[in-house]
């Protein structure tokens, strides 16, 4: 192979990929893996009644941050940090009675997937090569 020929394949590659499409779409379905493995870790771990805690995890809108493509998951409840982090109970009066310990759903649904993210990652690079008959 030629330099020249691997300036032009690379030029064609950076193009391809500026466009993005694919991208954001390998990033949704991301995303979305990563919301049912929170709502799994969350109707494992949170066993009592909470309202719609488990309604309102949702995938984000792939957004640009710092420079770089980004897909969140998140809760909507109002009460979601409570359960994520823990919260002091207090009584009527103000006296207080003990810590409930927070679930920690997003963040052990994020450390289970990011294996899973990485080998996703790796695939989707490959196939983007392939595509462009990069070699």
């Amino acid at each position: 192979m030629s330099l020249d020929k691997l300036s032009k394949d690379l030029i064609k590659l950076a193009n391809s990929i500026k466009n993005g499409k694919d991208s954001k779409e390998f990033l949704r379905k991301s995303g979305n893996k990563l919301k049912n493995k929170t709502l799994s870790v969350a109707k494992s771990r949170v066993n009592e009644s909470t309202g719609n805690y488990i309604k309102s995890i949702k995938r984000g809108k792939v957004y640009d941050f710092k420079g770089a493509l980004a897909v969140r998951t998140y809760s909507t409840a109002p009460h979601a940090h409570l359960i994520e982090y823990g919260y002091i109970k207090k009584d009527r009066t103000g006296k207080e009675h003990g810590f409930q310990r927070g679930k920690h759903v997003f963040m052990t649904a994020q450390k289970d997937f990011e294996d899973e993210f990485y080998n996703d990652t790796q695939n989707f690079i490959d196939d983007v090569l392939m595509k462009n008959e990069f070699k």
